[in-house]
């Protein structure tokens, strides 16, 4: 089992920046380094891929939505992901997840573990 815990969202004016940061703690991990990717979803909207990093973390992959204005990044030490959001749109309200599969995957549904999420709002 793999425990993902999200921390950093909040309320931002248009333009603004915010860093997310997931936690990841289990003892799968140990020996089954994973993907770690973020998602998003908004009220009455599917859930939404944002980026991924691959295991080692020399991969990176973005949706179109954010490539230019975020940036994930981890810490295999610390077993942690983060991802760096700039200029925010009011479009980026949502609620983001952290996530971590076998591999580096854009769809939801070939994730193993799913954080509880956390709350960004985008105040114009």
């Amino acid at each position: 089992q793999v425990q993902l815990v999200e921390s950093g969202g909040g309320l931002v004016q248009v333009g603004g920046s915010l860093n997310l940061s997931c936690a990841a703690s289990g003892r799968s991990l140990i020996y089954y380094p994973m993907g770690l990717g973020w998602f998003r979803q908004a009220p009455g909207k599917e859930r939404e891929f944002l980026a991924v990093i691959s295991r080692g973390g020399g991969r990176t992959y973005y949706a179109d939505s954010v490539k230019g204005r975020f940036t994930i990044s981890r810490d295999n030490a610390q077993n942690t992901v983060s991802l760096q959001m700039n200029s925010l749109k009011p479009e980026d309200t949502a609620v983001y997840y952290c996530a971590a599969g076998r591999g580096t995957f854009v769809n939801a549904h070939e994730y193993d573990y799913w954080g509880q999420g956390t709350q960004v709002t985008v105040s114009s």
